[in-house]
């Protein structure tokens, strides 16, 4: 699918332990959407990447993000794809950092907007061993506790959609394939108190906005992490023309 050029820049927002790219020696040696922000710039959008925290909590991150915002695209209006957690940053920057007049549109991938059953499960069975070493180290760690299910339900009373902002959502849904056995543990993991889900994410909580479609795979998939045992099989599938698909839909709604 050719990618169309939106007149509104385009901002990718990461997850929890993301990154924008990572370098080693000046040369970029991962990148958190593989292949896709350069995909769509080629075609002549704007495109941006949000660099935040990885692990601080909703509220800060989202702060990071307006402040990247109001520097990287002072005044602009723009459309924010955001995966996982970024897409809970960003309901929280739209709706309570008075940003509803700068963003278009908000696309979520795999965002846990009713909290992950994983997080619960996480934080019963570590939170005893890992909060010292996290304390020991100054890492943040509120991260994990705002994408527990009881964190995301507070959420969801404090931070309404706004009116004027065009909400979407993207959910994956793993098939529970042994040859595409990334994170199949937690797959299993998640169904078995959720239901379908990407290895992270259900179905059900990454249902968000007016418009809801799930692709098949796990949850970086959907960023277009490649899966060496996918690719080997030739069952890897490039999220290119997904991502196309999204920015097709906001061209042809006039965004």
């Amino acid at each position: 699918m050719i990618v169309p050029k939106l007149r509104a820049p385009v901002v990718f927002v990461h997850g929890l332990l993301g990154f924008n790219r990572l370098r080693l020696c000046g040369v970029t040696v991962a990148e958190y959407f593989p292949g896709i922000p350069d995909h769509i710039q080629a075609a002549g959008n704007h495109v941006r990447v949000a660099d935040l925290s990885p692990t601080k909590g909703v509220v800060e991150r989202a702060h990071e993000l307006k402040e990247f915002l109001d520097r990287e695209l002072p005044g602009e209006a723009v459309h924010i794809l955001a995966h996982s957690m970024g897409g809970l940053d960003s309901r929280y920057m739209i709706s309570r950092l008075g940003m509803a007049n700068r963003v278009l549109s908000l696309t979520t991938i795999g965002t846990p907007h009713r909290g992950s059953a994983l997080a619960d499960w996480g934080l019963r069975r570590f939170e005893r061993l890992l909060k010292p070493v996290f304390s020991c180290f100054g890492i943040p760690r509120q991260a994990f506790y705002d994408l527990t299910t009881t964190r995301c339900r507070q959420f969801n009373e404090e931070v309404p959609a706004m009116p004027g902002v065009r909400y979407y959502s993207v959910a994956g849904n793993h098939l529970g394939d042994w040859f595409k056995g990334r994170w199949l543990l937690l797959y299993k993991l998640v169904k078995r108190l959720e239901g379908p889900n990407d290895g992270i994410v259900s179905l059900t909580s990454a249902k968000y906005g007016e418009s809801f479609e799930v692709w098949e795979g796990d949850h970086l998939s959907l960023v277009n992490w490649p899966d060496p045992v996918a690719q080997a099989r030739g069952a890897w599938q490039d999220r290119k023309p997904q991502y196309a698909h999204l920015l097709g839909r906001l061209a042809d709604e006039g965004l």
